[in-house]
């Protein structure tokens, strides 16, 4: 499943093939496109700590462009794949210091 804290419960919309609004027992909350009861298309998730991510998904994984939100204050914008940071992007520190490149499969291999 694509969010690891148990089963969610669908209280709003479609969670199965549509547009819908989910939630865990921890207090995750989905809301957005859904295909097989998981989130597929554009969607908003929001971890219970705070931590938030709003772009692609697919087959209930970050996938595309998006932004990642952590409670700290850190943040990624870019690209996506298999839940990863893979493609061009920028992870900015709560500090302000920033990294800015390629990353493959979460690793910055090539900074600009």
């Amino acid at each position: 499943m694509w969010c690891n804290v148990g089963f969610a419960e669908c209280i709003k919309g479609d969670c199965d093939n549509g547009y819908g609004t989910a939630t865990w027992a921890d207090g995750s909350k989905y809301v957005g496109e859904h295909k097989d009861g998981m989130g597929h298309g554009q969607g908003t998730l929001t971890w219970a700590d705070g931590d938030k991510y709003v772009g692609e998904w697919k087959d209930g994984k970050k996938d595309g462009q998006g932004t990642y939100t952590f409670e700290n204050g850190n943040k990624y914008v870019g690209e996506y794949k298999d839940n990863k940071r893979h493609g061009q992007g920028t992870f900015t520190w709560a500090d302000g210091s920033i990294e800015k490149g390629i990353w493959e499969y979460g690793e910055l291999v090539k900074p600009n």
